[in-house]
């Protein structure tokens, strides 16, 4: 206790030169952003909107009254602020109407989250962290880098990973219950957008394919929360732009996917860093919104690494943490007074939130050791010249010992001692339905998205004139048998091999659904299926252009049954390298790993396709068992050549003629029966459902374990209450 007083005041004797004693702001003055008396005394469930759906709309004023400055000026730098000296935001004072939400309470107690180790759960993330929200309020979860904000936020709303095992309780209206389907909307911090649509076709999707009922009520879900969300100047605007009109700006990005999630009017919105990536003005206006969608009733729980003063006025609670420690939980005028309080006053000039992390980030340790030997004008850097660990022992233990700490307490057994309205789930659209908008949205991406379908056409009838150029004239006689070969087993490896091209759409097909998974909102039969379909008229779109280019370019016999089936072979074959794309972009999800897996598969696939070498005389380890017999290579180049020479003759001299079976042994392996071209096109299309069966376990095992965790959460908050 000695060492913790004795930094104490070494950092007031420090930070005097910011703000002496003379001029430090009184514990019932401290400024900020909001209107003098909005402090209001805690509020349980029974005091937030009804529980119902409201059907009334309410006029709620666009100037958020939380950033009107307080009228008593503290500083000379406050009222060069108050003066409008500085800039500032300019809200346009216009009313929109907004409709009412049903809020819920949300409680958490003695949560506590550790990580798996190597061999046990070891590390603790999060360390007996206390809090809740209220209705119609902005809570912020705020610290550090690897403070475990992140980690709190997604237990709280039930969405930690496999690999996380959380202890403690979380109550919603009282009750210790799972979040039901469309009561709460959870936004990541990164998230992907489709940039080929516009706004209002984003929402409407997401729209179809969260809610049931009919297209028009949806429609007027859409419209609220364009709204809510201030979007209405970007509804027809693409996401992502093209080639001659930008797309939208990073937080009209982070607006979108906001309001993706509130098309389900959720009771309860988890944000991971909002403002991640914004700049000041940017980050001001998310706050406003946000600001705006809380006075509607809704309960807003978010993720912070720092703000401005202008955006931390917005705040009504603050949870501070520090390596998974609790330093501070309660409003956020009553964070400055636990800081004074502890020893480390905010200086006049410096935000409250660049303060908070200054005095509990020990990344500011090393800066401490490189600037320990410098000097400024003003002398030593004593800004900086307090030892954080230091610092986090005493906030942690003055907050202990606080009223604010029992006042959370009196409050959490306030908000748990009798249950409310439980949340009710709000259904889902049948799988049909979602099968139909996931395939209709798929076709209008390909069709939009010049790289994922265009360019590869394009590709495809080069490379098809390229070989039919290089192969024409070949005529037929039995010289021409072994370089025919060559033309067939080059067009299908290269066509294959070129199927990459692809991959990056892919990747991004399937962050998309990883992301609207996790939300429940489609599940792996349902983007399996989608997928699919929607893929199929573009696959044979390419499949018969590039296939009549070569054809004819090459000159094999002119029979429409035989150009029929190499149109609907070479389909076959892009439908299995379809499918073995998305299982290797499911498996790395990154563009690198990805394209070096794929040409590897496809280069060992090649060689034990039978065209280097007879699949006879391949070593059977490892070539023939299983590369040869797993390469669709092999069963599209013998099924091709099948189709070409079973049933010609070629004459040897002028009496004796050989079969074109025969012809070929020499140059490639085929079967001289009529069936035998069907029986490799069947299991080219036992590969395509095999493929995707694979897929499928893929995709569904990550559904399958986030679900055994969601059953697990909702198992262990009724177990640890005994605790």
């Amino acid at each position: 206790m000695e060492e913790i007083q004795s930094q104490s005041d070494n950092y007031r004797s420090s930070s005097s030169s910011a703000s002496s004693p003379a001029t430090r702001v009184p514990s019932s003055n401290f400024y900020y952003l909001r209107k003098p008396g909005s402090l209001r005394n805690p509020i349980s469930f029974e005091d937030s909107p009804e529980w119902e759906e409201s059907e009334i709309d309410v006029q709620v004023e666009e100037v958020v009254d939380s950033i009107n400055v307080a009228t008593t000026s503290v500083s000379p730098a406050l009222s060069k602020l108050n003066s409008g000296s500085l800039p500032s935001i300019q809200i346009p004072e216009t009313s929109a109407i907004v409709r009412k939400i049903a809020g819920a309470s949300v409680v958490w107690r003695d949560l506590t989250v550790t990580i798996k180790g190597k061999r046990v759960y070891s590390d603790k993330v999060v360390k007996s962290s206390n809090g809740y929200a209220l209705p119609g309020t902005l809570t912020v979860i705020m610290g550090p880098a690897k403070s475990g904000k992140s980690t709190l936020l997604r237990a709280i709303a039930g969405k930690l990973h496999g690999s996380a095992k959380m202890y403690g309780d979380v109550f919603v209206n009282g009750a210790k219950t799972p979040l039901p389907y469309g009561s709460y909307g959870y936004v990541e911090r990164e998230t992907t957008l489709i940039g080929s649509l516009t706004v209002r076709e984003m929402l409407y999707y997401a729209a179809l394919l969260q809610l049931p009922g009919f297209f028009s009520q949806k429609k007027s879900f859409v419209e609220d929360a364009i709204l809510a969300m201030s979007l209405g100047d970007y509804v027809n605007k693409l996401i992502g732009g093209h080639c001659y009109m930008k797309g939208l700006a990073s937080g009209e990005r982070r607006r979108v996917s906001i309001a993706r999630e509130l098309v389900m009017r959720p009771h309860i919105l988890f944000l991971d860093e909002p403002l991640y990536h914004l700049d000041s003005v940017s980050a001001l206006l998310m706050m406003v919104t946000l600001k705006r969608l809380a006075s509607s009733g809704c309960t807003l729980i978010f993720t912070m690494y720092q703000s401005s003063t202008e955006v931390f006025g917005l705040f009504d609670r603050i949870c501070l943490l520090s390596n998974g420690n609790t330093l501070f939980f309660g409003e956020t005028l009553a964070c400055l007074q636990h800081f004074s309080n502890a020893g480390f006053p905010c200086p006049i000039m410096q935000s409250p939130s660049d303060h908070f992390l200054r005095a509990i980030n020990t990344d500011f340790d090393r800066i401490i050791a490189m600037c320990k030997n410098w000097q400024d004008d003003n002398g030593d850097f004593s800004s900086v010249n307090m030892d954080t660990a230091v610092a986090i022992r005493t906030l942690e233990s003055t907050y202990k010992s606080s009223s604010d700490a029992t006042a959370v307490e009196s409050m959490i057994l306030r908000l748990t001692e009798k249950e409310g309205p439980s949340l009710k789930s709000k259904g889902k659209a049948s799988i049909a339905t979602e099968i139909a908008i996931l395939t209709w949205r798929s076709l209008l991406i390909m069709s939009r998205e010049w790289k994922y379908f265009w360019l590869r056409l394009v590709i495809y009838v080069l490379l098809s004139l390229s070989i039919g150029t290089a192969f024409s004239n070949l005529g037929h006689s039995l010289s021409s048998v072994v370089v025919r070969v060559a033309a067939i087993f080059v067009f299908v490896s290269f066509t294959s091999l070129l199927s990459i091209a692809g991959l990056p759409a892919h990747i991004k097909e399937i962050k998309i659904y990883r992301q609207e998974e996790s939300n429940q909102h489609v599940g792996a039969l349902v983007f399996l299926l989608g997928n699919f379909l929607s893929s199929i008229p573009f696959l044979f779109l390419i499949s018969i252009t590039s296939s009549l280019i070569f054809y004819f370019l090459v000159g094999l016999r002119d029979e429409f049954s035989l150009l029929m089936y190499f149109v609907l072979n070479i389909f076959m074959c892009l439908l299995v390298n379809e499918g073995l794309m998305l299982v290797v972009a499911s498996v790395w999800q990154e563009i690198f790993w990805s394209t070096l897996t794929l040409v590897f598969i496809h280069v060992m696939m090649m060689l034990a396709a039978g065209y280097f070498r007879i699949r006879d005389a391949l070593p059977r380890p490892v070539w023939t068992y299983p590369f040869s017999c797993v390469a669709f290579h092999t069963y599209s180049i013998q099924g091709l050549l099948e189709n070409e020479y079973i049933g010609t003759s070629f004459a040897v001299g002028q009496v004796r003629t050989i079969s074109g079976a025969q012809a070929l042994q020499s140059a490639y392996n085929i079967s001289s029966s009529y069936k035998a071209k069907w029986d490799n096109l069947l299991v080219l299309f036992i590969m395509v459902v095999a493929y995707r069966i694979i897929l499928f376990i893929l995709l569904y095992f990550g559904i399958n374990k986030n679900m055994a965790f969601r059953r697990f959460y909702g198992c262990n908050r009724n177990t640890t209450s005994a605790r």
